[in-house]
């Protein structure tokens, strides 16, 4: 059962990340017939959903691009941001999904946002009581407060699976409405996405058998 677990949470992540660049790297290269840019179908998707107030900017590296909720910025990595390319085309018209549940005042985005300051600082503390309480049987307690604690940073995890998979469905309606991507390349771009989404996945099930674990590591302890 251990070495199970032990190759889940190695693998997965690896498998992941695999697939994802993999995937970005063959359709990077795959030029759109529309010949937009990235920026250009975020820009066209944002005005086409009344929101002109978002921006479209340049970020430095690998597949930085994202929205801040906050800043109302959609963020494309450098090649995303100025060719045209299919999995451009995807990961831009995600990104602006984003900015779409933004307006739309969807419910998991506007939970996780909530969330995110309160699992960030659960997350990091959860380790101090779980380290003390795996180290110290006697100190039972603390394990029982470090998983507590952990368990936010869990929940934030599994809530963000519905925010990406939505977005992702959005992005894919938008480009195709607009007739951004045509015929085979909707194929492509769905490969694209569901590559992206798999890292959050994998994240989610890792982050669940290791809350798992040590659930039962502390019931055995009563």
């Amino acid at each position: 059962m251990f070495w199970i677990y032990l190759g889940a949470i190695i693998l997965l992540p690896l498998y992941a990340q695999f697939k994802v660049k993999s995937t970005y790297k063959r359709y990077s290269k795959v030029r759109s017939t529309s010949g937009m840019t990235g920026a250009e179908v975020a820009r066209l998707i944002l005005d086409q959903n009344g929101l002109q107030d978002v921006q479209v900017v340049e970020s430095r590296g690998f597949l930085s691009d994202h929205y801040n909720p906050l800043t109302k910025i959609v963020a494309l990595s450098t090649h995303n941001f100025h060719e045209a390319s299919v999995a451009g085309t995807a990961i831009a018209a995600h990104e602006v999904g984003h900015a779409i549940q933004d307006k739309e005042a969807y419910s998991f985005l506007r939970f996780r946002h909530r969330l995110a300051p309160v699992a960030n600082i659960t997350s990091n503390a959860s380790w101090i009581f779980i380290m003390i309480g795996m180290i110290f049987s006697s100190m039972n307690s603390l394990l029982g407060i470090g998983i507590a604690l952990l368990a936010v940073g869990v929940l934030f995890q599994v809530v963000t699976l519905p925010v990406e998979f939505n977005a992702s469905t959005r992005a894919m309606n938008e480009i195709v409405s607009l007739g951004i991507i045509r015929n085979e390349e909707e194929k492509s771009a769905k490969k694209v996405l569901s590559a992206a989404a798999m890292t959050y996945v994998a994240a989610t099930a890792v982050a669940v058998l290791e809350l798992v674990r040590l659930i039962l590591i502390f019931r055995s302890r009563d």
